[in-house]
């Protein structure tokens, strides 16, 4: 019986480590649906992704089942369905991009600046998971998906353009002032009074 009890507890402590593995599994097909141009596909795979990554991230914070090993699966799934779905949008929804694309271009350019900043820094990706991370995460899923079912709003892809902005500052920021690498820091004003202490 005690046996059985500590297999499912180890089960449950991995479930969120599965998810996120599963996920970065789905993204090589993700990119196969783009490159086969399979939209519907792509969009509905899309979406399986960017629910996982909130299923995970809820399991994870509800139950205090956060790992280092967990934090570095979670970003590393997460940017390949960034830039993964970044491509998807260019493929599928060209006019789109051509209309807006200092907009596109203002984000693809802070999201790689900041993963190139964080693997110079620390070697790897950032799992800093503060809340304008998740908050920019749901607000860009939110805009992809409504772009993909329900066409262009302007002022949802200038609300998820601005939140990418201040998020991926805030994490440059972080990068610079915290000297190793440090998952679910919350936000930076946590950092700065951690850091007055």
């Amino acid at each position: 019986m005690q046996a059985g009890h500590v297999a499912l507890h180890a089960i449950w402590r991995n479930t969120p480590n599965a998810i996120s593995i599963a996920r970065l599994c789905a993204t090589a097909f993700l990119l196969a649906a783009v490159l086969q141009h399979e939209i519907d596909l792509f969009k509905w795979l899309l979406l399986a992704c960017l629910l996982s990554d909130i299923l995970d991230g809820l399991i994870a914070r509800t139950f205090h089942l956060t790992s280092k090993v967990g934090a570095a699966l979670d970003s590393a799934a997460d940017m390949l369905t960034m830039l993964i779905g970044l491509f998807g949008v260019y493929v599928f929804q060209r006019a789109f991009v051509d209309e807006h694309f200092t907009g596109v271009l203002i984000v693809a350019v802070f999201y790689i600046t900041e993963i190139v900043a964080s693997v110079l820094r620390y070697g790897r990706l950032s799992s800093f998971h503060t809340l304008l991370d998740r908050v920019t995460a749901y607000a860009s899923g939110i805009f992809v998906m409504s772009l993909f079912l329900w066409g262009y709003h302007g002022w949802l892809f200038q609300l998820t353009v601005l939140v990418y902005v201040v998020s991926l500052t805030e994490e440059m920021i972080l990068i610079c002032i915290l000297p190793t690498w440090k998952t679910d820091v919350g936000n930076i004003f946590r950092v700065f009074a951690e850091k007055e202490r």
